[in-house]
């Protein structure tokens, strides 16, 4: 090795430096600029810290607040070891676990000596994470042996931390990270130079809640804090309006308020959908049957409930058993003694998902290459185990119904079939004003299959989506090593809301394996059996979570073809109640849902009352209105009132009460 280090720079050139140099001396030699901009480094592609000395010759790029994604990382991760630090100092005793960041900010888990922590103590927090950062402490990396982290921690009386540090392997380095001199954290790092980094404008505490230690409930309950960190005051001020516009959106709050559906304790995980939601389910189920009924496609329809033996012929027994929900293949005891199910009862369960069924509806008779592509579609109702703290309204439930559909079809179909759907999927987005990205789901570490086969599925994903021209930067089109299906590589559609959230919804699945599982197959134009290829695909994903985003992306002004009430005709005076219920005749045999409010109420409340339950349209009808054939025409949103003839009123209702694939 030479006395002088070659480090190479992003921009080509390469900068002598001495033995045990670090990425910080190199940003100090290039400028005061950069030096005082560095917050972190790569070292041959792996993120360390700046003070991190190079081992030899290597390739370096200096990580700035350019850099936002992993800035933005290195900040949050930095916050979670401050708001623990500053925890321990107002709360002494308090243990501390672990705290990563999260998409939009961070939490850290703890202990505490005597109570839980509650969002009333969160102010004095935030406010000695401010004087610690104020304190531009340094981070300080160091290595230590196992039995030195847990004699540590023992000595701290940090038990938890011990707990975790006696079950670290073996050999591996393990590294703590001191503030300053006088608190340190296990921490795999890296981390900012110095607390100082840190915007003390740029953070908020934002909620605290109970979780098990290392997630599960038979361990100790902590006290969760919650806050969001970003890179400045901008930044923060603009999420933090963000939050504050979801929360009006919420599709819990807006469902309740426009009478859609609820949830309860007696069916965790379940919706009950009231007769206003339940039709804009039915105005969706009938807009995707139009779609694929054009695509192609045979809609069937599955068992709930199938022997345990056919999931662990598919694989997803030993692969998902703790998501599925089981069943006793025997009459329970109906004896007030004795056990309910006897150790003998066979084993059923309800389905998780629909491939499999469809495999075997597949298998039924024998199947030619000319019979392919198969398409077979089910509106499938499906039940998974979620963890009842999982559970969030449409958008994470235990009773799902998904639109999902399964191609069968030979190998050298499967370009031109994923081809068709995505265009099929941009047509239905675009009807329903989102944009979106597709990105491409690859192997992960375990899986089913051989290389040969991810290498060939993979490859045949992204020649389809090439084809289809989405495969561009205009659909954000990324590849994400290792997020795929343990039997499949697949592409995913992520849709962004009005508000700038993204939502993975749509996915397609290249899949060879599980026509393998279950024997599928057909006959060849050689006369031999040849297995299909099974492509997974859904466009809504599952109806309930789909309905919940357009709910919030809509702020609950659904498109009036959606709208479960589309106009309502509203009286001023009781004179006008024989003209409004003509009105409404009228509107209702040209197609359009619509009620009638003839209460002896001033209009003002009328309109204020319709205007909470989304009404598009509210038709106001008087004795003047009733004379002349006419009707007002309050529109959702907008503070002028329009005076039409009858006629023309229900035209334009009609023309926007039509679904958009049959316009």
């Amino acid at each position: 090795m030479s006395e002088l280090l070659k480090i190479s720079l992003p921009d080509g050139s390469v900068r002598e430096m001495p033995q045990g140099s670090t990425p910080a001396d190199v940003a100090a030699a290039i400028g005061p600029g950069l030096a005082k901009a560095a917050l972190a480094a790569r070292i041959d592609g792996e993120l360390v810290d700046l003070t991190r000395p190079f081992t030899g010759d290597a390739s370096l790029a200096l990580i700035t607040s350019r850099d936002e994604a992993e800035a933005l990382d290195l900040a949050r991760h930095d916050y979670a070891h401050v708001l623990a630090e500053a925890v321990q100092a107002l709360f002494p005793g308090t243990q501390i676990t672990f705290g990563p960041s999260t998409d939009d900010g961070f939490y850290y888990d703890f202990a505490p000596a005597e109570r839980p922590f509650t969002e009333e103590d969160l102010p004095a927090i935030e406010a000695e994470m401010r004087r610690i950062i104020a304190a531009d402490k340094p981070l300080r990396r160091e290595v230590w042996s196992r039995e030195q982290l847990i004699s540590r921690w023992q000595q701290q009386g940090e038990s938890f931390k011990a707990e975790w540090a006696a079950e670290l392997p073996e050999g591996e380095e393990l590294t703590v990270y001191w503030s300053g001199d006088d608190w340190l954290d296990m921490c795999r790092g890296p981390h900012l130079p110095s607390t100082g980094k840190l915007d003390p404008a740029a953070f908020k505490l934002t909620r605290v809640s109970g979780a098990y230690w290392r997630g599960d409930q038979k361990n100790a309950m902590l006290s969760r804090i919650y806050g969001t960190g970003w890179l400045n005051k901008k930044q923060l001020d603009a999420h933090l309006t963000r939050l504050e516009e979801a929360a009006k959106r919420d599709h819990r709050k807006l469902g309740a308020e426009m009478d859609l559906f609820h949830l309860q304790q007696e069916a965790h995980g379940s919706v009950f959908w009231h007769p206003k939601g339940y039709k804009v389910w039915r105005e969706l189920e009938a807009y995707m049957r139009r779609a694929i009924d054009g695509a192609g496609y045979r809609e069937v329809k599955t068992p709930q409930v199938m022997d345990a033996r056919q999931w662990e012929q598919s694989g997803h027994w030993g692969k998902y058993r703790e998501n599925m929900f089981v069943i006793p293949d025997e009459v329970p005891n109906t004896e007030d003694e004795g056990p309910i199910v006897s150790n003998d009862a066979q084993w059923m369960a309800l389905k998780p998902m629909n491939c499999p069924a469809h495999v075997l509806i597949f298998r039924q008779g024998i199947k030619s290459y000319r019979d392919l592509p198969l398409r077979f579609y089910e509106n499938g109702c499906c039940h998974r185990n979620e963890p009842h703290g999982a559970l969030h309204g449409l958008m994470r439930v235990r009773q799902f119904t998904q639109d999902d559909a399964h191609i069968f079809c030979r190998e050298d179909q499967i370009v031109a079939e994923v081809r068709a759907f995505c265009e099929l999927a941009d047509r239905i987005y675009m009807d329903f004003g989102f944009t979106y990205a597709i990105k491409l789901a690859l192997r992960p570490e375990k899986r089913f299959g051989s290389d040969a086969q991810w290498d060939q599925a993979e490859a045949e994903l992204r020649n389809a989506v090439a084809e289809a021209g989405l495969a561009t930067p205009e659909y954000g089109w990324e590849e994400l090593p290792g997020e795929g299906a343990f039997y499949a590589p697949k592409l995913e559609w992520h849709l962004t809301d009005a508000i700038g959230r993204t939502w993975q919804v749509g996915t397609i699945q290249s899949d060879r394996v599980l026509p393998e599982r279950l024997d599928a197959s057909y006959v060849a134009e050689d006369g031999e059996r040849h297995r299909p290829v099974m492509l997974h695909r859904a466009i809504f994903g599952s109806y309930e979570r789909f309905i919940g985003i357009l709910i919030e992306h809509f702020a609950g002004k659904l498109p009036v073809w959606l709208a479960p009430v589309q106009a309502v005709v509203a009286t001023i005076v009781s004179d006008a109640d024989g003209y409004a219920q003509d009105v409404a005749a009228q509107l209702a045999a040209a197609g359009i849902r619509v009620e009638t409010d003839l209460r002896n109420e001033k209009i003002n409340y009328k309109v204020r009352e319709h205007s909470l339950q989304k009404v598009p349209h509210l038709l106001v009808v008087g004795k003047r209105e009733a004379e002349e054939g006419t009707v007002a025409i309050r529109t959702l949103g907008e503070e002028r009132q329009r005076f039409v003839p009858l006629a023309e009123a229900i035209a334009l209702l009609k023309a926007e009460a039509t679904p958009p694939d049959l316009r």
